[in-house]
């Protein structure tokens, strides 16, 4: 058998008509059964409506080791349009080596930006393909190239790609009518670039096998034919292999990689595994694993970055389109933090915590946001406080399969597709998935979010030394009775405790196990004379008076935090 060849999956990524099929095409020496356009309704609509895979074998570079060897480009050519980024989101997470395909005459567009944070969040390298490069007139050509590059230079500067290789090319002079004779330009210069970027990706063939399938048909007398990438885990002839979706198991029959025959295949590999009676139509894309190994869940928790370029906020309960794996799904967003004092703690990578509390935001806190009690007071001082690490619940409409830890993307795909802005609101890891359908009863009460709650009112008047009758906290219909035991503090330092209710309109007692201070006796005695001055009349006249008069009421305050998922919704004070 031959020596082994190296696999590198490139991702050919950009705005639709910037030529990305055409320059999968001038590469590839090997095409798969998913490559360049093949599915009738591509062909008929001119666009590429899915992932087209197809494959380019070249000498080992020295940087990869010594010796005979090859090193396979496995060409992804994802869909342009703007409608099939849930496409280009799955195909990211197969991609070692990003191509960003720019049409020279047009610069950066739209999606060419949306590609390129997808890069950014899902690869390590780039390659920038200035295409379409025969449509510059030849006296000017060199200097529209280099302005291009500058451009392209400045837009890459903040990113992690500033500094990549840009080179310009033509893929298919012409355009898609030239005749077939007409060679690419640029395209072995391409070549070359992309094999001095060529890495060893680190590729683990233990643990379990899971694998990305982008197509599925049958071959008849064979049987039918799953194609993909593995994304981790290796399959041998003879295992069996889950389709988790569907809860069905079906043996390895035989195996291809871009057409030879193999008996085994590893994370990283884009391979063709054959199985029998099984209906190509029950799945035309999705993940097949190691039996067992994959769960279905119906919420998760993730740690979540917002996106730069998205504009707005994220706000609590708001939904997103929610990218989970190869699947997209609509969900709700619960946003949470650490408590404040754990903004600056150094959160554990990938690990979520279930013995500490955290607090929940009613947005997703960043520098344009400042959301929570606490951090208003902190803004006070100048200082907008952000916690190293936020999370959120995510509450799937439909359930998902999906390995842990993997990558999960949301977004507003509803945005009008003209508009020109970034529609990839966050990105995170997927930390903890919920598999009980019943997760709100079963689950999210060991989830320690809390709420804080704070509460003002007012002293109407002393009753003796050690307690004071207070109003305004609570409405007439409240029971008072759950909150008999929580600590307030008076305005005027004193702090107390709720005893009961006093009489029907909401006015309640408060005890001052220390004793109320002279000065304020003296202030709520003089207050209350100004009241009785002002005659015996009902409630609310009362109430009238004392906001009038009373130059300076002393005030009740009570705090305290709830948790969200607490069934008994009882309240805590530290």
């Amino acid at each position: 058998m031959a020596a082994r060849a190296l696999n590198v999956n490139v991702g050919v990524l950009g705005h639709i008509d910037s030529g990305k099929t055409a320059l999968a095409r001038a590469l590839s020496t090997t095409g798969s059964t998913a490559a360049f356009d093949r599915a009738p309704q591509s062909r008929a609509r001119g666009i590429t409506l899915d992932l087209g895979f197809s494959c380019l074998r070249t000498a080992l570079p020295p940087q990869l080791g010594p010796g005979p060897g090859e090193l396979q480009f496995t060409l992804v050519d994802c869909p342009g349009h703007a409608s099939l980024i849930r496409t280009i989101i799955g195909g990211a997470q197969i991609i070692d080596l990003m191509m960003l395909v720019i049409d020279v005459t047009k610069g950066m567009q739209t999606q060419s930006a949306e590609c390129l944070v997808i890069g950014q969040i899902a690869c390590q390298k780039m390659v920038v393909v200035l295409n379409k490069i025969d449509l510059l007139p030849e006296g000017k050509r060199q200097s529209a190239i280099e302005k291009m590059t500058k451009k392209m230079q400045k837009t890459l500067e903040n990113t992690k790609f500033c500094g990549c290789p840009i080179v310009a090319v033509a893929a298919k002079p012409g355009g898609p009518e030239a005749p077939e004779s007409e060679n690419p330009l640029g395209v072995s210069e391409l070549i070359e670039v992309l094999k001095s970027q060529a890495y060893l990706p680190s590729r683990d063939p233990s643990g379990h096998f899971l694998m990305a399938v982008d197509h599925c048909f049958s071959i008849k007398g064979q049987g039918t034919v799953m194609t993909g990438t593995i994304l981790s885990g290796s399959v041998s002839l003879g295992d069996s292999v889950e389709i988790p979706a569907l809860k069905v198991t079906k043996k390895v029959k035989s195996m291809q990689m871009f057409h030879t025959p193999v008996t085994y295949a590893m994370q990283g590999d884009r391979v063709g595994i054959c199985v029998t009676q099984f209906d190509p139509k029950l799945l035309e894309r999705g993940l097949i694993c190691t039996p067992g190994s994959l769960h279905t869940i119906h919420a998760a928790i993730i740690s979540l970055k917002k996106i730069q370029y998205f504009r707005g906020a994220l706000q609590t309960k708001a939904k997103f389109h929610i990218t989970v794996g190869h699947e997209t799904v609509m969900g709700r967003v619960m946003f949470f933090s650490p408590a404040p004092a754990d903004f600056n703690e150094e959160i554990q990578e990938n690990v979520f915590d279930f013995e500490k509390d955290y607090l929940y935001q009613e947005q997703y806190l960043s520098k344009d946001s400042v959301s929570s009690e606490e951090n208003k007071e902190n803004d006070q001082a100048g200082e907008v406080q952000l916690p190293k690490q936020q999370w959120a619940l995510l509450e799937f409409e439909k359930p998902v399969t999906c390995p842990k830890l993997c990558l999960v993307i949301g977004s507003k795909l509803d945005t009008d597709i003209h508009a020109n802005t970034c529609r990839l609101a966050f990105h995170g890891v997927l930390l903890q998935g919920m598999e009980d359908k019943n997760y709100t009863e079963t689950f999210l009460p060991k989830l320690k979010v809390y709420k804080l709650k704070h509460k003002e009112g007012q002293v109407e008047r002393v009753m003796d030394d050690y307690s004071v009758i207070g109003r305004s906290l609570f409405k007439k219909e409240t029971n008072i009775q759950i909150f008999v035991g929580l600590k307030v503090k008076l305005s005027t330092g004193e702090d107390g405790i709720i005893d009961g209710g006093f009489g029907q309109s909401g006015k309640f007692k408060i005890r001052i196990p220390d004793g109320l201070k002279p000065d304020t006796k003296m202030l709520l005695t003089v207050a209350s004379k100004k009241k009785s001055k002002g005659g015996k009349g009902d409630v609310t006249k009362e109430d009238e008076s004392s906001k009038n008069d009373s130059a300076q009421p002393v005030t009740i305050s009570l705090s305290f935090k709830r948790y969200v998922f607490d069934t008994q919704k009882k309240m805590i004070q530290s």
